[in-house]
């Protein structure tokens, strides 16, 4: 026979309310302040961290920048365990069924933010970005402006903010430009017509690179070139000094680049028609 789901007894929600505490004004004025003071240091960590960040230059500014979602937790962390033993009385047992229960209710309730939470905890340890990284999640490239708890902030080239849930983490490719590096590698695309002297081209390209204002020059220059069936494809691959200085980089060598295949009257490469194709 199949034994029918136990009801719950009145002694059983006696022994469950006999683990919280007798709330008194005093107890709610305590609980109340260490929250208040806990919300003013995430705030105020929030605040101050970044401008010293904003401050420094190179790895120091990164690693003030990742301090910030390690503080924050470390906060919650300890304001959850102050307000706790004010709450309930703190005992094994009691600790193990509160626990049990609140954790049974929000996995099914809660489930994809509970998923996104502990997420959130894997990327604060295991670090797959931090504040002032360069990533792409599912297309969208960016600068990680804030790592909470729920989401990751990026700020894209556009200047859009877009939030993007850290379950992301479980399934999704994450692709780190930077990590944690004040170096980022920067690539300016040419194609030409493939009746050139490429030799030439590959030194012109380099020189491009090494003059420009914007190069970190204790990381090497690299032109790479590929044949294509419709002409040459050269890669000019360098590092800015700084990583936010990539789109400005990009173009000057770009627009630098140009006008010095122009003035060896090069073809440029013309991409095959649709017709043509047919």
């Amino acid at each position: 026979m199949i034994s029918e789901p136990a009801i719950p007894t009145m002694t059983d929600t006696a022994s469950l309310t006999e683990i919280f505490r007798t709330l008194n004004l005093s107890v709610v004025i305590d609980i109340l302040a260490v929250s208040l003071a806990a919300g003013l240091l995430i705030v105020s960590s929030q605040r101050f961290l970044p401008w010293i960040a904003n401050r420094l230059q190179g790895k120091r500014r990164l690693r003030v920048l990742a301090l910030v979602p390690v503080l924050r937790l470390l906060i919650i962390m300890g304001t959850f365990l102050a307000i706790v033993p004010m709450v309930i009385t703190p005992s094994l047992q009691n600790m193990v069924a509160l626990f049990g229960t609140i954790g049974l209710a929000l996995g099914f309730a809660l489930k994809d933010l509970v998923s996104s939470f502990f997420a959130g905890v894997v990327t604060i340890s295991e670090m797959p970005y931090r504040n002032g990284d360069w990533i792409k999640i599912d297309g969208i490239y960016g600068e990680v402006k804030l790592i909470g708890m729920r989401a990751v902030q990026i700020l894209t080239p556009d200047d859009d903010l877009v939030s993007i849930p850290h379950s992301r983490l479980w399934n999704t490719p994450i692709h780190n430009s930077n990590d944690g590096s004040p170096r980022l590698m920067c690539i300016a695309d040419f194609y030409l017509d493939p009746h050139h002297d490429a030799a030439r081209v590959q030194q012109l390209l380099a020189d491009v690179a090494l003059t420009s204002a914007y190069l970190f020059l204790d990381q090497p220059v690299a032109v790479v070139a590929r044949e294509r069936p419709w002409g040459t494809h050269y890669r000019l691959k360098a590092y800015p000094v700084d990583a936010r200085q990539q789109f400005r980089f990009v173009t000057d060598l770009t627009v630098r680049g140009k006008a010095a295949l122009n003035r060896l009257d090069l073809r440029f490469a013309q991409a095959p028609s649709v017709e043509s194709q047919g």
